[in-house]
């Protein structure tokens, strides 16, 4: 393999949206990041996902969303609780929802392949980030599932919002992960 793959392969690590920080990508990087999700494999090109990039203007609306998400699976959240919820949704410079589309396009292609094509739409973001000096982490939790943010981000019947994605320099590393060995994920049948 490549060296340049490899360590952007095994260098990519997932950092958490309260360490990404200022400066994010500009234009064109955010442009080469986001074209980046073209390389996918997309069996019958039916692009099933799209990303909806959360400006700052937005922020509030979605914070506000989160804390009354919270509000709705815990009526004694405390008012920490709550503003810690709207605190979430401005963490990170570049904060992107990811959705799959599952409109029925092709009858031959199914719902689990069109999640694996956004999957990887979704790596191959994380990639570039990398590539270009930015860190990056996903995010999801129970609001997403909500009618609350299907409303805000208006998704249609046939959309699922399946994470954040959160782009930015990464303020503060962790320690590397130890990585599983292939013996903990692979066996010859």
């Amino acid at each position: 393999m490549d060296v340049f793959a490899e360590k952007l392969i095994h260098g990519r690590v997932h950092v958490s949206p309260k360490r990404l920080v200022e400066p994010g990508p500009n234009t064109n990087q955010k442009e080469q990041i986001l074209l980046a999700a073209n390389a996918a494999p997309d069996h019958g090109r039916m692009v099933p996902w799209r990303f909806i990039e959360i400006q700052e203007s937005s922020r509030s609306a979605l914070g506000e969303v989160f804390s009354q998400c919270l509000f709705d699976r815990d009526t004694n959240a405390t008012r920490a609780q709550l503003q810690e919820a709207r605190e979430k949704a401005f963490r990170g410079p570049l904060l992107l929802l990811a959705i799959a589309n599952y409109q029925d396009l092709n009858s031959d292609i199914s719902k689990q392949e069109k999640l694996i094509s956004l999957g990887c739409a979704i790596q191959n973001i994380l990639l570039s980030a990398y590539a270009l000096g930015f860190g990056s982490g996903l995010s999801s939790g129970r609001a997403l599932q909500s009618d609350r943010i299907r409303m805000l981000f208006q998704l249609s019947s046939e959309e699922e919002p399946i994470c954040f994605i959160t782009i930015g320099t990464v303020l503060k590393n962790k320690l590397d992960r130890i990585r599983p060995s292939l013996s903990e994920y692979h066996s010859i049948f």
